[in-house]
């Protein structure tokens, strides 16, 4: 078997920024402030001088966790988050992208469909501490 070659980026970063018609029972990322908050996080990351072939931020049509947007998802880790601000994109970038870290508090698990089904999660993981 022919083994795969180097990955051309240390990590991509996939954001949502689908865009669905108004009053759509799922939302969509665009609304929640997908497209500016993307825009924010690729000129944070080459401010950072995390361009070129360390770090790439993209768009990405519809994630299918409208629910829980907005979100996005680091390759070649496969982690999703979800955020709200410009501070919490701060945090992924830093902790993640530049330490090796998790962001824990803004992360997505599999089990994590609806809001509720992470809000349950994380007040359970904070009753257990």
């Amino acid at each position: 078997m022919t083994a795969d070659p180097p990955r051309y980026f240390e990590r991509h970063v996939f954001v949502c920024t689908n865009v669905r018609e108004p009053g759509h029972k799922r939302g969509c990322c665009a609304e929640k402030g997908s497209v500016a908050l993307r825009d924010y996080m690729k000129a944070k990351c080459k401010e950072l001088g995390l361009g070129g072939r360390t770090v790439r931020v993209n768009n990405a049509g519809c994630l299918d966790r409208c629910e829980l947007g907005p979100n996005l998802v680091i390759y070649p880790e496969g982690v999703w988050y979800t955020y709200k601000s410009e501070a919490d994109l701060d945090e992924i970038i830093r902790v993640h992208l530049i330490e090796g870290g998790r962001v824990a508090r803004l992360m997505l698990q599999p089990q994590d469909v609806l809001p509720r089904d992470r809000e349950n999660r994380l007040a359970g993981a904070a009753a257990a501490s």
